[in-house]
């Protein structure tokens, strides 16, 4: 006769539960943590680089414009002129529109509301990314050249530089009338030229 064993357990040794390890858990939170360490570095430059490209293309709605400006006035570009950001849509489209009713207007000021801002002249739709409007400086390039610097982002303004070419980063002077370089202080990377030519 055989003895039977039913009243004896075998116990589990605590390596046999299946549970982590101190040591696992901690390797599995600094391996999220760091995930969560690079997303957090990278999302504010994704964000930035987003809103660079946005400037570009808003850079490139300007050219269209001045072309649409010279295409109405025999090739001409834009006398120069200086328009600070708009504060108040509803305010600057009376002041505009007195402006641009003078025998004498003010040039930067009629191209925005002519060529720029939308057919509601009470709204600019012509703005930064960050929600602040463009302000525009049309001038002519009299030195050698015209850079822009870190700090000139703030101002939130397009340079468009007549009788100039663009040379990386800066404009250089140029001998034909009808060249003009469009420039602006980017967020992230740097300072966007581009030539009409």
């Amino acid at each position: 006769m055989v003895a039977s064993k039913k009243g004896t357990r075998k116990m589990k040794s605590t390596g046999d539960l299946g549970g982590f390890t101190i040591i696992e858990v901690v390797l599995v939170l600094a391996i999220a943590g760091l995930i969560f360490l690079m997303v957090f570095i990278t999302f504010p430059t994704l964000q930035r680089s987003q809103r660079d490209t946005t400037r570009r293309t808003d850079l490139g709605r300007m050219s269209g414009f001045i072309s649409n400006y010279q295409t109405n006035n025999n090739g001409r570009l834009p006398s120069d002129g200086h328009k600070d950001a708009v504060k108040d849509a509803d305010e600057v489209a009376l002041a505009d529109e007195w402006q641009c009713s003078r025998q004498n207007p003010e040039p930067a000021t009629c191209f925005i509301r002519n060529y720029i801002v939308s057919s509601d002249a009470t709204k600019n739709t012509f703005t930064d990314p960050d929600g602040w409007a463009y302000g525009l400086d049309i001038s002519t390039l009299t030195d050698d050249e015209f850079q822009l610097y870190a700090d000139d982002f703030e101002d939130r303004v397009i340079y468009v530089i007549k009788k100039a070419t663009c040379d990386d980063e800066k404009a250089i002077k140029s001998n034909n009338a009808r060249d003009y370089v469009i420039m602006y202080r980017l967020e992230g990377a740097g300072t966007y030229c581009a030539s009409n030519g």
